[in-house]
């Protein structure tokens, strides 16, 4: 009995949780597909792997490479996500940006809940396991709510969803009271170092430099969007919670290329609701969670490994079905017309004179390695469970037997 004992909290469960938690967090910071065009007006000299984009979960950001020969100087690398978006919009796709808006604000919650998953998943006692997942989703709900709602909340976003905000904000040349040029977050920094010189002199600008990367971030944000209320002659004054920041921002990639408010406003408005729907969704599931979490096993147990596990299935379903809208919802304004299209998933694909390249990057593959660890620990626990179940044992939890399961 004390072999039996000993196999069922075996440290090998926990630690391969430890290993996914780690992997993880990771996975968060890194590019997990990439897209690329190639054209024989973006010759390999200036785009050696053409115009090229990372797609990360907090935001899409630039895939391309600083150019170093003797034909091309280069200060920084081209801004490829920009050049996609100008390519994109000829045909009536929406900038880059108007995908996955609501995904990408909640990413690191989303990401965060999967963790606490898998943590209640690799503790035994259901009493502690109740404990430990309730602490964890009231500092989440917590964390989320101050993030979206509150003034300031914005700041507590990951730098990197700030600085992709500010490089999708490209205002282009040819507006009248142009906000700035943001084909490059550094661009836009630089440009309000500036504008903080000329305006308030060399002490403020000394002011501004002490800030940290994602604030300066947000002190552009905050001057593009007083900028743009001043030009619409709105009142809205900045509070700088994520949901006004994103808000504002969806609806302006939106017009960016295409200034039609009757159908650019339904779409935001669309957005605004989603954010409620899923906020309500998250606390709904944490609270499903909490109830699970009392009782020893059961499907709601599983379904913590084997939620987190399905991570890749659910980042490709969530991929492809925002490739089939931004294909399926062309705007009329397009300076050419075409059929509405699938684009290339994975693989290689054409569209009019452009070949298109759509692979999963590293990321992914560290994804599919965490999915690994994820249902090896579960196998572990179901082998486990079920020898003690054959042997007829009954280890008592809290009062209440994991056997249960």
């Amino acid at each position: 009995m004390a072999t039996r004992m000993q196999t069922k909290f075996s440290p090998v469960v926990p630690g391969l949780i430890a290993v996914a938690v780690i992997l993880l967090a990771i996975i968060y910071f890194l590019p997990i597909w990439w897209v690329s065009l190639e054209a024989p007006n973006y010759p390999p000299e200036a785009f050696p792997d053409g115009v090229r984009i990372h797609f990360h979960m907090n935001g899409v950001f630039n895939g391309c490479k600083k150019v170093e020969s003797t034909e091309i100087v280069e200060e920084e690398s081209l801004d490829c996500v920009h050049e996609m978006d100008t390519i994109n919009h000829y045909v009536g796709m929406y900038p880059i940006a108007a995908g996955g808006p609501v995904e990408k604000a909640y990413s690191q919650f989303l990401v965060t809940l999967l963790a606490i998953m898998l943590i209640g998943f690799a503790i035994t006692q259901p009493k502690l396991r109740l404990a430990v997942m309730g602490v964890g989703f009231a500092a989440l709900a917590g964390w989320m709510y101050a993030t979206m709602y509150t003034p300031g909340g914005l700041k507590l976003q990951t730098t990197g969803y700030v600085e992709a905000l500010i490089a999708a904000l490209d205002q282009g040349k040819g507006e009248e009271q142009p906000v700035a040029s943001m084909s490059s977050a550094h661009d836009i920094i630089e440009q309000l170092r500036r504008s903080l010189e000329t305006s308030a002199g060399a002490e403020q600008a000394q002011e501004e430099k002490k800030l940290s990367e994602k604030e300066r971030y947000i002190a552009s944000l905050r001057t593009a969007f007083e900028q743009d209320q001043a030009r619409k002659g709105s009142d809205e004054a900045w509070t700088g919670s994520s949901f006004q920041v994103m808000s504002w921002h969806y609806e302006k990639n939106l017009g960016r290329y295409f200034n039609n408010p009757d159908e650019i406003q339904p779409m935001a408005a669309k957005m605004k609701l989603a954010v409620h729907v899923v906020f309500v969704a998250v606390i709904v599931a944490m609270l499903i969670l909490l109830w699970g979490a009392r009782k020893p096993g059961g499907a709601i147990y599983w379904l913590m490994a084997l939620a987190p596990a399905a991570l890749p299935v659910f980042f490709v379903i969530e991929y492809s079905a925002w490739l089939w809208w931004f294909g399926h919802n062309l705007n009329e304004m397009g300076a050419f017309t075409v059929k509405p299209f699938m684009p290339t998933v994975f693989g290689d694909g054409k569209v009019a004179q452009f070949t298109t390249h759509s692979y999963p990057y590293w990321g992914f593959g560290l994804m599919l390695v965490y999915s690994a660890v994820v249902c090896l620990a579960a196998l572990l626990r179901f082998k486990q469970v079920r020898q003690m179940e054959g042997a007829g044992l009954q280890t008592q939890t809290g009062g209440q037997s994991l056997a249960g399961v």
